[in-house]
């Protein structure tokens, strides 16, 4: 079981977005969970060249996810998914290892 599951609207906009930086071949997104929000914990996405040795690297919908040891306990059953429409457009995760979560989904309490 993946850490991450990636669906294809968010591995689609992935590869789109490391297409535009030019980093398709060279980077991953990294997915970690951070002290902060107002629910006391937050997500942060970012591409990152560097895959350090206690990373877990996988491969979902033709992307590269990098997930730290630590963020993996907050992150395992996780979807990531993208969303584009008149209401709200951006990356979309569902973690069900959130007990609270914040009215704008960046946040959570687990």
């Amino acid at each position: 079981m993946p850490i991450v599951e990636v669906t294809q609207a968010a591995a689609a906009q992935i590869k789109r977005l490391l297409d535009a930086e030019g980093k398709t071949e060279t980077h991953a997104l990294r997915i970690k969970v951070v002290g902060g929000g107002c629910s006391g914990l937050q997500y942060q996405l970012a591409f990152d060249g560097e895959v350090r040795d206690t990373d877990t690297v996988e491969a979902a919908e033709g992307v590269r996810l990098v997930v730290d040891e630590k963020s993996a306990l907050y992150l395992v059953g996780t979807s990531l998914d993208f969303v584009d429409s008149l209401m709200e457009s951006g990356f979309k995760i569902n973690n069900p290892n959130a007990k609270t979560t914040c009215g704008c989904g960046q946040s959570f309490g687990a």
